[in-house]
């Protein structure tokens, strides 16, 4: 049987700066940063644990960048938001919080089982974290 996953895209105004913010107050891990001849980041590959993102700069004149939009452009609405489960989710939380992560829905658990929160980051994705798993 073939083995699916997901990884979200997301693109951004400072992508320099999103993956500083991701990496210190999310707990990725950047695995590949690709830079186009001019400098801004064209493509990069962060992790958590077995998960991964992918982020660039936007560019409104690529094909796949005429259909997206950031949070910014549509009101600081979300279209959606990536769900990461994370064990020790109390020490994730709290340093979110000490490296600056605007908290939106606070840590707590749920009636469905485990416990999360929701941030958004500096462009205002918005970014949820937890210990549910629907994995058996």
């Amino acid at each position: 049987m073939t083995k699916y996953g997901a990884i979200p895209t997301l693109a951004y105004k400072d992508a320099e700066g999103a993956i500083d913010f991701l990496t210190k107050a999310l707990g990725f891990t950047a695995e590949n940063v690709y830079h186009t001849e001019t400098g801004q980041v064209m493509h990069a590959e962060l992790s958590l644990g077995n998960a991964f993102v992918m982020l660039g700069t936007v560019d409104n004149t690529s094909d796949f960048g005429k259909m997206t939009r950031t949070p910014e452009e549509v009101g600081d609405f979300n279209t959606q938001s990536p769900y990461f489960i994370i064990e020790e989710i109390k020490d994730h939380y709290e340093n979110a919080i000490a490296n600056g992560a605007n908290i939106v829905m606070p840590l707590v658990d749920h009636d469905y089982g485990g416990s999360g929160y929701s941030c958004k980051d500096p462009e205002g994705n918005i970014w949820n974290f937890g210990t549910y798993s629907p994995y058996p």
